[in-house]
């Protein structure tokens, strides 16, 4: 076979007789492609364990007879502008998309898509948002608890059991708060990645209806162009006039 023909085979699904023929194969070019082709193996599996890890929570409770299980996450407190969003979502338990992790590690693309594919698969999906002027009127934190409790309203079925990054809500439902959990749980890396393209989403749309702000690529942080557009423009009503240095511009 030629070379490029075998690293074609590869990256398909070889047989464990075809990867030992490779093994003898004295040409430098498929060793070097045996090699690459080992290295990818061993990342699959690295990230296939990564993902059970962050089932772990999961299978617990799943085990215990809670069926439906949500995971909550926010995204949103520090921008200056914008509303804080958080979601709430339960998995089935079948779900095996593997690079569903804490949304901060994932390229936009790769968000996106994964996206689609939980809001395709999820038993349920709940958003919750709290807009500047509640983050004004409440402060943060207490808007963030808010949303996130809206989002579990917005549930359409009713969970038995939350798991919560890092915040705790009022709600009669158990909950367990998980530090870093968009990182440990499952549940709570989909719940980051439903808030956090739903609030960038959110923002686009706001960047059309506010323009000079830059709100499409800065989703309401205090960017350079951001605070050239507040200098300019003043404020708007999605500005949180709470918050340093809008409050500046009031």
């Amino acid at each position: 076979m030629k070379i490029s023909e075998i690293k074609a085979q590869l990256n398909e699904n070889p047989t464990e007789s075809f990867i030992d023929e490779l093994k003898d194969d004295p040409r430098k070019g498929v060793q070097q492609a045996l090699q690459s082709y080992f290295r990818r193996k061993k990342r699959e599996r690295e990230k296939e364990a990564a993902f059970e890890q962050r089932l772990q929570y999961e299978h617990s409770f799943w085990n215990q007879g809670i069926d439906l299980l949500a995971g909550i996450d926010e995204v949103g407190r520090g921008p200056l502008a914008g509303p804080v969003v958080s979601a709430a979502v339960v998995l089935p338990h079948d779900f095996h998309v593997i690079d569903v992790n804490d949304s901060k590690q994932l390229s936009e693309k790769k968000r996106e898509k994964l996206y689609q594919v939980i809001l395709e698969q999820a038993v349920a999906v709940g958003i919750g948002i709290a807009d500047a002027a509640e983050i004004d009127e409440l402060n943060i934190y207490q808007a963030t608890r808010k949303a996130m409790l809206q989002a579990v309203q917005n549930l359409q079925v009713i969970p038995q059991q939350l798991i919560i990054d890092a915040m705790e809500i009022d709600t009669s439902i158990p909950q367990l708060k998980l530090i870093k959990g968009d990182a440990k749980s499952a549940s709570v890396s989909a719940a980051s990645i439903v808030a956090k393209e739903f609030r960038d989403h959110l923002m686009r749309f706001y960047d059309r209806i506010y323009p000079g702000y830059d709100f499409a690529h800065n989703v309401g942080y205090g960017t350079a162009l951001h605070l050239a557009g507040l200098k300019k423009l003043g404020i708007t009503p999605i500005h949180r006039k709470s918050f340093e240095p809008v409050s500046k511009f009031k």
